[in-house]
């Protein structure tokens, strides 16, 4: 590709190889129409191959535009974050926790201690599908969570880097026999269903999760339930019920009830700091602490020969 292409030409063809509209994509940048064609005209030329079929009822990718698409994305990006990465931004920079209690609240802390000029605003909504919907509209710039167990739209455009593996446990009522172990063996909870989150889109990223770790195992899952909202309401309703809850070191605590790792294996939940892809101090402060908590701490080590699923072997693998 020509190295010296305005990058407006770029941005014209991803425009217009995204809607296969003219009319849509000069509305969407925006620019004039004609503009917009000079542009494409320019591309072509400048590549020696036409990007477009274009017919009076439609327009479609060529095998040269097909072959340009990934690669100009790549490039729109780069230029996109070297041109924010050099202007200031004082906004507040939003970041979902989940929980009081969790991997992502120690990482903030430690963020907010490192950049104390950095207005950090802590939001408590668990669940990273949740965040990754809010992330793509806007309304969020950073979460925590299990990047693997999103699905392919919902990872386009967001970054992610691994924190942390935590070990998986099982919560259970204290006169549980097993509650006196430990540690639990998975196929001690044979015949018996756990909690984790079915129903709830908004935490799909985890019940994926279990039913990965379950699959074949004799242990099902609860059937799906409405969304429980808030510690107090979460804990009213284990203990009534006497549910049993997949869950990992790092949770709130529930009266009542006691938190054993799980071993045979020993499952991991691999947990990214994950990101919209733009610049901002706040970024850069949460990327150094996650790095500095996980090398003092051994955060990313799989200890114990740790189980993850496949997905998330492949994810961390290529990250």
């Amino acid at each position: 590709m020509p190295a010296d292409l305005p990058p407006r030409v770029l941005r014209c063809f991803l425009a217009v190889a995204e809607e296969l509209h003219f009319t849509r994509a000069a509305a969407r940048i925006p620019v004039a129409q004609q503009a917009l064609s000079r542009d494409i005209a320019l591309l072509e030329r400048r590549l020696g191959a036409a990007v477009f079929h274009r017919t009076t009822r439609r327009v479609e990718l060529t095998a040269a535009g097909a072959r340009l698409l990934p690669l100009a994305r790549r490039v729109v990006e780069a230029q996109r974050e070297l041109a924010e990465a050099f202007v200031p931004d004082e906004r507040p920079y939003v970041v979902d926790v989940a929980a009081p209690v969790s991997t992502g609240q120690q990482v903030l802390d430690a963020a907010r201690e490192s950049a104390p000029g950095v207005e950090f605003v802590a939001r408590y909504h668990s669940g990273l599908a949740r965040a990754a919907a809010e992330m793509a509209d806007g309304r969020l710039d950073a979460s925590f969570g299990r990047f693997a167990g999103l699905d392919r739209a919902s990872r386009a455009g967001l970054g992610h880097v691994l924190v942390r593996h935590e070990r998986v446990c099982v919560l259970l009522p204290e006169d549980d026999p097993r509650a006196r172990l430990p540690e639990v063996p998975l196929r001690s909870l044979r015949g018996s269903e756990l909690y984790a989150g079915a129903g709830n889109p908004e935490t799909a990223e985890w019940t994926d999760y279990a039913e990965a770790l379950l699959a074949g195992t004799g242990v099902g899952l609860l059937p799906p339930f409405p969304k429980i909202e808030g510690e107090a309401e979460f804990a009213r309703l284990v203990r009534k019920r006497r549910w049993s809850v997949l869950a990992s070191e790092v949770f709130v605590g529930v009266p009542g009830m006691v938190l054993r790792p799980l071993v045979e294996p020993c499952a991991l939940s691999p947990v990214s700091l994950v990101y919209r892809r733009r610049g901002h101090p706040g970024l850069g402060a949460l990327l150094e602490a996650a790095r500095a908590l996980g090398e003092r701490d051994g955060w990313r080590v799989r200890s114990f020969g740790g189980w993850v699923p496949e997905a998330d072997a492949r994810v961390i693998g290529g990250s």
